[in-house]
């Protein structure tokens, strides 16, 4: 059934009360129990909405009509962006995170809406992580994307960006949700993978369009990333890390906590190991995460898998059943001269080896040669090149 689209007017009123200064999210989602609809809201007298537990000051906003003017602007820069408001009654909204405490009343939204009825799994780490954490990050991710798992995170740099670079790649679904309006680009580098993510995943956001991602964003946006998902994957932090924080949102809902166990000399890792001594679920693969999901959502998967593989290209050609013990990825290249092979075998998955450094290592090659063989690794997916000429073993 076709969700019914907002009408002009509809959608101008709900911008409006979104963009009443002083209301908070909570306060919004009383009126809105209490008054159905913005309409009738801004139809209230003053002494009606101060009865509804509304400060004089902001009942004066809401009966001054005094934020259309920005409703208005807000519509356009939506118009130019394509992006759709979901209002929190739209059956669209993900009826999960209508669940929590206090959810938006409103989500920006740019790319496929539908992904907000899919099963989501969040995945969320440290801005500075190491090569295993972004190694391990990318991966499941793309293990889970491609399991039918939609990933969602917050396109930060780090553990972030690499758990949407793992599902885009694995061919999966991604939601970006944002600290910062919908249009935004933020942080600037990411700007490619954040057109990517609105042209075959979906942006999401309950800050304004053109919003600025001010630091204080970040934890409210956190409470959508695990209130939209079935549960939390974490991949390093530290103990009082962003990422703890959405580990103590997702528990506060009610959600699934993972996390993938670190080197304990390391700082990123004790928010995780934490977590994993606190009772989250230790993750080494993505069947640990599969093997906890309610019977249902396991169901669903399943369906999906045998869906695609009868109805569609049955995916990649390295991939294996959904139900195996190997990873979904895992493809061995039939063939690799003896320089590419000593090469492979020399690098790591969770220490980053300098171009030089693998010069002395393999010293009877020329540093063409290696270049070629470290190439020919990149192009089968094998080696990754991380900035300062430094490369790692893909996990």
């Amino acid at each position: 059934m076709t969700p019914p689209v907002l009408s002009r007017e509809d959608e101008l009123y709900w911008l409006a009360l979104k963009l009443i200064p002083g209301l908070g999210t909570r306060t919004a989602g009383k009126l809105l129990d209490r008054f159905r609809t913005p309409q009738a809201i801004f139809r209230a007298s003053r002494t009606e909405l101060e009865g509804a537990g509304l400060s004089g000051a902001v009942a004066q906003s809401i009966a001054s009509g005094c934020t259309f003017d920005d409703a208005a602007a807000q519509q356009e820069k939506m118009l130019q962006a394509g992006a759709v408001a979901v209002t929190i009654g739209d059956p669209r909204y993900p009826q999960a995170l209508r669940d929590i405490f206090d959810p938006p009343t409103l989500l920006f939204t740019r790319g496929r809406v539908s992904l907000l009825q899919s099963l989501t799994l969040g995945v969320v780490g440290t801005r500075r992580p190491t090569p295993y954490g972004l190694a391990v990050a990318e991966r499941l991710s793309a293990d889970l994307a491609h399991a039918g798992l939609t990933i969602a995170s917050g396109a930060a740099r780090g553990i972030d960006s690499a758990a949407h670079k793992g599902a885009i790649a694995a061919g999966g679904d991604t939601v970006a949700v944002l600290g910062c309006g919908a249009d935004v680009v933020y942080p600037s580098e990411n700007r490619k993978l954040l057109a990517e993510i609105a042209a075959k995943g979906l942006i999401v956001s309950e800050f304004p369009m053109g919003a600025t991602a001010f630091p204080q964003n970040f934890p409210i946006r956190n409470r959508i990333i695990s209130g939209i998902s079935l549960g939390v994957l974490i991949v390093e932090g530290a103990q009082y890390s962003g990422s703890a924080i959405t580990a103590k949102l997702a528990i506060d809902q009610g959600r699934e906590v993972f996390a993938v166990p670190g080197n304990i000399t390391s700082k990123l890792s004790w928010g995780p190991n934490l977590l994993i001594k606190q009772g989250a679920k230790i993750v080494q693969d993505w069947n640990d995460v599969i093997a906890e999901l309610p019977p249902e959502s396991r169901r669903h998967l399943i369906e999906r898998g045998r869906q695609k593989i009868l109805g569609q290209d049955g995916g990649g050609a390295g991939a294996t059943e959904v139900g195996g013990q190997a990873s979904l990825l895992s493809s061995q290249p039939p063939e690799m001269g003896a320089i590419t092979r000593r090469l492979l075998e020399t690098l790591q998955v969770d220490a980053a080896i300098h171009l030089d450094d693998l010069l002395e290592k393999i010293a009877d090659t020329s540093p063409s040669e290696l270049i070629a063989a470290l190439f020919e690794l990149e192009m089968l997916g094998l080696v990754k090149q991380i900035p300062g000429k430094n490369f790692v073993k893909v996990w």
